[in-house]
């Protein structure tokens, strides 16, 4: 009687570890960057969405992957001619719309704004805002949200956005980094005054990069903050991870391709050493909360 309870314990303790064995085989490992392209992506359905107000995600924390952290959303959305998108509002969401192509309106509360080709604006939490399309032509409008942390205060938003066009600012060169890039400073944080719009809370930087021929931001990391870079034109090499050895990890990159880097992931561009060859990168990076030390 006591061998076959013993073989019964130890048949047990087999099976137990059998399980955790192929659990851990399916448990899912969150990417330190993830790649899309945007024109091969799909439409999806959002609060924005309507029948002529077309959503289509890029990274969405709404999706299947659980990668994302500070983002929300960061996402292409096409509206019709005469298109409308729903009115939306976010209590503890930031936002930012670029205007990728084309004329549309925005309406921020209670009154309309016109925004074109290239302009952008901060959206501030808790606001009421949509867009719509007056236009014959399709409007194409980069949206992104970000996660502001319940420990965050949030003052009272502005009654009005600020609206700016990229081509009003000059490119600059940032301390630190390659002179063979040249920046134009989008959107920044509420403490900081180098940047268009001063107002966010979490974005940490939103900014377009100009990449000379055979130009580099060099490869570096953010130990608290996620990226996301966009290739708006141009080709050369996006560089995401690396390995043990200290290389980095290079990938062939194009207009249309969209990359997120979790923080401490290596990032990085390498555009192509030839007589014209300029690349656009668009570029968004925000605050993660690090885990507090029980110590």
């Amino acid at each position: 009687m006591l061998g076959a309870r013993r073989l019964c314990v130890m048949t047990c303790t087999f099976c137990t570890a059998i399980a955790s064995a192929l659990l851990a085989q399916h448990s899912k490992v969150e990417a330190t960057w993830l790649h899309r392209y945007v024109p091969a992506l799909n439409e999806r359905k959002h609060d924005l969405s309507s029948t002529t107000c077309h959503y289509r995600p890029i990274f969405d924390a709404g999706g299947a992957e659980n990668t994302l952290q500070t983002v929300t959303r960061f996402a292409e959305v096409t509206l019709d001619s005469g298109g409308r998108c729903q009115t939306v509002h976010y209590d503890r969401e930031e936002e930012i719309y670029f205007i990728l192509k084309g004329s549309a309106g925005l309406r921020y509360g209670d009154a309309a704004y016109p925004m074109r080709t290239n302009d952008f604006t901060y959206l501030a939490a808790g606001t009421k805002h949509s867009i719509a399309n007056d236009s014959k032509d399709d409007v194409q409008v980069l949206v992104m949200g970000f996660k502001i942390p319940p420990t965050v205060s949030i003052a009272a938003p502005s009654p009005t956005p600020k609206i700016v066009n990229v081509a009003e600012l000059t490119e600059q060169t940032v301390e630190g980094h390659p002179t063979s890039v040249l920046y134009k400073l989008l959107i920044g944080p509420r403490t900081a005054k180098r940047d268009a719009i001063n107002d966010a809370y979490v974005v940490v930087d939103f900014f377009l990069m100009d990449f000379a021929p055979g130009g580099t931001n060099s490869p570096h990391h953010h130990e608290a903050a996620e990226e996301i870079y966009l290739v708006l034109a141009g080709e050369g090499e996006m560089v995401a991870g690396g390995g043990m050895d200290g290389i980095e990890g290079r990938h062939p990159a194009k207009a249309g391709d969209a990359y997120y880097f979790r923080q401490n992931c290596t990032v990085g561009f390498y555009n192509q050493n030839k007589p014209g060859a300029n690349a656009h990168i668009l570029a968004v990076r925000a605050k993660v909360q690090l885990p507090k030390d029980d110590d």
